[in-house]
């Protein structure tokens, strides 16, 4: 049999003009992750990322020396977000005034803190879902069939790798979910249910061979001190 250990990218910096770089807590939440994992003796045969920035350089402060140097697959990527956002959510606003209560609502929370966050998850699980559906749709943003066929591709390719293997792989959120719920034989609902709990640097694994994947932990941060612990 083989193990697959996903990892999800440390804190990024969601609200900022470049959202695609680690913040100096992801930078750490990265190294703790690595350090963990060494410590428990795991010695990976492949070491993989998408091709953002958060990604590669997580597993960048997460290897090790002694590890094989790791591979980028662009087929880890996250969804769009960006897209989600910039493009299908002026959309939806457009033709939903309870969509774009939502925004306003949003965009009214100044600064940081619970209440933003909490805004904006209420606002992008809406959009998110209507983007799942194929309510809204645009030519440059990646829909959800899209994402999902590229996510069984990758996963697929991983049941290939030979008896033995330990693959770590460093993604985003929405990928482990989709993960998961294929390896459960979830519904498509429940890949995005699973995204909004993804922690920042947490680790979800799997047993694989023979074609046959199972989960064996789900978005593990026991590793993390409670001040290292983060939604996005």
């Amino acid at each position: 049999m083989s193990e697959l250990i996903l990892v999800r990218h440390g804190q990024a910096t969601p609200f900022e003009a470049d959202t695609d770089r680690l913040s100096s807590l992801g930078e750490e939440q990265a190294r703790v992750v690595g350090a963990a994992l060494r410590a428990e003796g795991v010695m990976p045969t492949h070491v993989l990322h998408g091709p953002l920035v958060r990604q590669r350089r997580t597993a960048q402060l997460a290897g090790a020396a002694d590890w094989p140097a790791p591979q980028e697959d662009a087929r880890l990527a996250e969804y769009d977000g960006d897209g989600l956002i910039r493009t299908l959510a002026p959309m939806l606003a457009a033709r939903d005034p309870e969509f774009a209560a939502l925004g306003e609502a949003f965009a009214a929370q100044q600064g940081g803190g619970p209440e933003r966050n909490r805004a904006f998850q209420k606002y992008l699980e809406t959009l998110a879902a209507q983007w799942q559906a194929g309510s809204v749709t645009h030519p440059e943003v990646e829909g959800w069939a899209a994402f999902q066929a590229r996510v069984r591709a990758v996963m697929g390719d991983i049941l290939k790798f030979p008896p033995g293997s330990t693959v770590l792989a460093v993604t985003s959120g929405g990928v482990i979910g989709l993960s998961v719920a294929l390896a459960l034989g979830a519904p498509d609902a429940a890949a995005l249910a699973l995204n909004w709990r993804v922690r920042n640097g947490s680790v979800t694994r799997f047993t694989f061979g023979g074609g046959r994947i199972s989960l064996d932990s789900f978005n593990e941060i026991h590793h993390l001190e409670t001040a290292l612990r983060s939604w996005r």
